[in-house]
């Protein structure tokens, strides 16, 4: 009898360790799979530090796959302007194409920097703008431009530029 009840309190033990280590789980999986305006903003300010360093003379192919890297597979790259609807792979071929012609010119003072953001779900509206730093330190920028990010799993799933 007493056998019993230990084997019984020894399963009830396990079975509650099973059950924590489960919710464990699952609350860190659903948290890595949200984002917040936090997050959203620091993926955002990253994407554009990345397209800086990607848009100077001397940039690489390592250089935009680390762009390219901080996107969702499924990522969709849409400028309305310039009637452009690329996914990953032939986003990834644009900015190879446009690195081997030349068309990355910009220097370290270059800098595209966030002027406001409206978040909605799932998405955040982006005012930024290029723009360069003075010999003072100071950043000069130039006209406002607008951007709709899309997040998928924690991650960028959209860029439409609208401008």
């Amino acid at each position: 009898m007493l056998f019993i009840y230990q084997k019984r309190k020894r399963m009830k033990y396990i079975f509650q360790i099973v059950i924590v280590i489960t919710s464990l789980i699952l609350s860190k999986t659903a948290t890595a799979s949200s984002c917040d305006s936090t997050c959203q903003l620091a993926q955002v300010n990253a994407y554009f530090a990345a397209l800086d360093k990607v848009s100077r003379k001397g940039s690489s192919i390592e250089d935009i796959d680390a762009l390219l890297a901080l996107t969702h597979d499924d990522v969709r790259y849409i400028h309305v302007e310039y009637e452009a609807n690329f996914d990953k792979t032939s986003w990834r071929k644009a900015l190879i194409r446009n690195l081997k012609r030349g068309a990355y010119q910009n220097t370290a003072k270059n800098e595209k920097r966030i002027l406001n953001s409206i978040y909605g779900k799932n998405h955040v509206a982006i005012e930024y703008s290029h723009g360069v730093i003075q010999d003072n330190g100071t950043w000069q920028k130039t006209e406002p431009l607008l951007a709709l990010f899309g997040f998928t799993d924690g991650k960028i799933s959209l860029v439409k530029e609208l401008w």
